[in-house]
């Protein structure tokens, strides 16, 4: 199996390489040769070659730079995402896929229109905390953190349902966006570490057959006592107000 991780150098952030290494690390358990590829600016990418590929978080700034040189894979990535193969997108990553970035200077980038949201930065204060997300694929929430200055509206087919913190934008319900095994979020910490379940969810869909999952142990305890944490934390301020 072939994985790539684009942008490795400069989309990067919180310790984002951490989700191709565990994805890597999870297919040779299960009995997968895994080859791992690392793209960057300028780079050729041939998507059709890879089973998993992964863009991580990177400074506004980054990720501007990496849109410019992503659109001349537009329609190669499209074509993956519309072949069923698993790419996630962590932090401001996914920003890119929708139809505008506005940034806090006024100033409207085009992103790549594969959906009609759009993305409005401010400068004021970044937009941080704790998260439990929920979702209709997995029976266990999700844990992280988000760091963001970005409200993004439109998002009509939404990955996350938000039980405590952050979505989308203010008020939003939801957070991320998926389309078939495209899987885009701004939790971070890295997502798939703290969520060992989420883990195996993408492995599955990149085997097509369950993966193995004895040896994930720590994973599955530092899970339990985040989970456990925040939703003692949410408790507290719903007895507070």
């Amino acid at each position: 199996m072939k994985l790539l991780h684009l942008y490795h150098d400069i989309m990067n952030l919180y310790g984002d390489y951490a989700n191709i290494s565990a994805m890597k690390r999870i297919l040779e358990k299960s009995g997968a040769q895994v080859a791992l590829d690392k793209r960057t600016l300028g780079d050729d990418v041939r998507f059709s070659d890879y089973d998993f590929v992964f863009i991580g978080s990177g400074t506004e700034r980054n990720r501007n730079v990496v849109l410019a040189d992503l659109r001349r894979h537009a329609d190669a990535l499209r074509a993956y995402i519309d072949s069923g193969r698993v790419l996630l997108m962590t932090g401001n990553a996914f920003e890119m896929l929708g139809k505008t970035i506005t940034g806090a200077n006024g100033s409207t980038e085009r992103g790549l229109g594969f959906y009609p949201f759009t993305v409005t930065e401010q400068n004021k204060t970044r937009v941080t905390g704790d998260v439990i997300y929920t979702c209709d694929f997995l029976q266990e929430p999700l844990v992280g953190f988000v760091n963001k200055c970005s409200e993004i509206k439109a998002i009509d087919k939404p990955l996350f349902s938000v039980a405590m913190g952050l979505g989308n934008c203010d008020g939003d319900k939801n957070e991320g966006v998926r389309d078939r095994n495209f899987f885009g979020t701004h939790l971070t910490g890295p997502v798939l570490i703290k969520n060992p379940h989420f883990l195996a969810y993408l492995a599955e869909q990149v085997l097509g057959r369950a993966p193995a999952t004895d040896w994930l142990t720590y994973e599955r305890a530092g899970f339990a006592v985040t989970l456990s944490e925040l939703r003692q934390r949410a408790a507290a301020v719903s007895a507070a107000i």
